[in-house]
C-alpha cells in the first residue's frame, strides 16, 4: 500500500477546532487514522465533536483552550503530551474578525475602531505565535513535525472592508516563512511550516455578509462569485486533501509555502 499521504497515528493538533471549517477538517482527519486534539473555547461543541468521531471509530480529545493564554496552551500541552505522548502536526486555524475593524460601505478607514483592529491582530496573529511557541519545541525535541497555518486569500490581496484581518493575516504568511527558515536551519530539515489560503468558504462569521436570509447572496457575494473562475463558494471538504498533502510525507520537500484553494480567485483577471 502506498503511505505517501498517510496521517495514520500522527496525533494532530486543531486549534479554533470548533468552527465550520476546523470540525470537518478534524473529523476528516479522524477517519484517516489521526489521532485529533481540538483546541477551542466552545466546549459543548467539541464534546460532541468527539463523540461523534469516537461513534466513527475515531480517536480525538477535545480541550477547552483560549489561543490568547499562554499558560493555559501549557497546561493542555501537558495533557497531550500524558494522552498520545507528543505531537505531530499543530493546524492553527483559531482566528477571527470584529465589525469594528471592518470598514462598511458608508464608512472610511477614518471610521476604524482601533482597538478592534488591535483584537483582531492579537486573535489572529498571537492566536497563532502563541501555540506555535507552546508546540514547536514538542516537534524540535523529536527532530520532526508538522504546522500548518491558517492564512486566508485576503492575505494575497486586499480586500474591501476587512482592513484588520487582511493585515493580520498577511502577518502570518511573512510569519510562516520566517519560521520555515527558522526551525529547519535551527533544528533541521524534519520540520515543516507551510499555510494554507482558504478563498471564499461560507463560515458562522461571514454568511450574513455573502448571503440573504433566503440564501440568495447579497451584492457582496455576488461580486466574490463573479470573480471566482469555479463560479461557487469552498465546501469545507474542498480544503482537506491539501491540508492532508502538506503534513503528510508527500510534501516533505515542501516549506514556507503558503497553498492556495480559492477556486481560481486570485488568478482573476477581465
Amino acid at each position: 500500500m502506498n503511505e505517501l499521504f498517510s496521517v495514520k497515528d500522527k496525533v494532530i493538533v486543531i486549534t479554533g477546532g470548533t468552527g465550520v471549517l476546523g470540525k470537518g477538517i478534524a473529523a476528516y482527519l479522524a477517519k484517516e487514522g489521526a489521532k485529533v486534539v481540538i483546541l477551542a473555547r466552545k466546549e459543548e461543541v467539541g464534546n460532541a465533536l468527539v463523540a461523534s468521531i469516537k461513534a466513527e471509530g475515531g480517536e480525538a480529545l477535545f480541550l477547552r483552550t483560549d489561543v490568547m493564554d499562554r499558560e493555559g496552551l501549557e497546561r493542555n500541552k501537558e495533557k497531550i503530551v500524558a494522552a498520545y505522548g507528543g505531537v505531530d502536526v499543530l493546524l492553527n486555524a483559531a482566528g477571527g474578525n470584529m465589525p469594528g475593524a471592518t470598514i462598511a460601505p458608508d464608512k472610511t478607514f477614518f471610521d476604524l475602531k482601533v482597538e478592534d483592529f488591535r483584537q483582531v491582530v492579537d486573535l489572529n496573529l498571537f492566536g497563532t505565535v502563541l501555540p506555535t511557541m507552546v508546540f514547536a519545541p514538542l516537534m524540535v525535541e523529536r527532530g520532526e513535525g508538522v504546522i500548518v497555518n491558517f492564512c486566508s486569500e485576503s492575505a494575497l490581496r486586499p480586500l474591501t472592508r476587512v482592513v484588520g484581518y487582511g493585515a493580520a493575516k498577511a502577518a502570518i504568511a511573512n510569519f510562516t516563512k520566517y519560521m520555515a527558515g527558522e526551525l529547519a536551519q535551527k533544528f533541521g530539515n524534519g520540520l515543516r511550516v507551510n499555510a494554507i489560503a482558504p478563498g471564499f468558504f461560507l463560515t458562522e462569521q461571514n454568511r450574513t455578509l455573502l448571503t440573504n436570509p433566503d440564501g440568495s447572496l447579497t451584492d457582496r457575494g455576488n461580486t466574490i462569485i463573479a470573480h471566482t473562475p469555479f463560479g461557487r463558494f469552498g465546501n469545507p471538504d474542498d480544503l482537506y486533501g491539501t491540508i492532508q498533502y502538506l503534513i503528510s510525507d508527500a510534501s516533505r520537500f515542501v516549506t514556507g509555502t503558503v497553498a492556495v484553494v480559492d477556486g481560481g480567485f486570485d488568478a482573476f483577471s477581465i
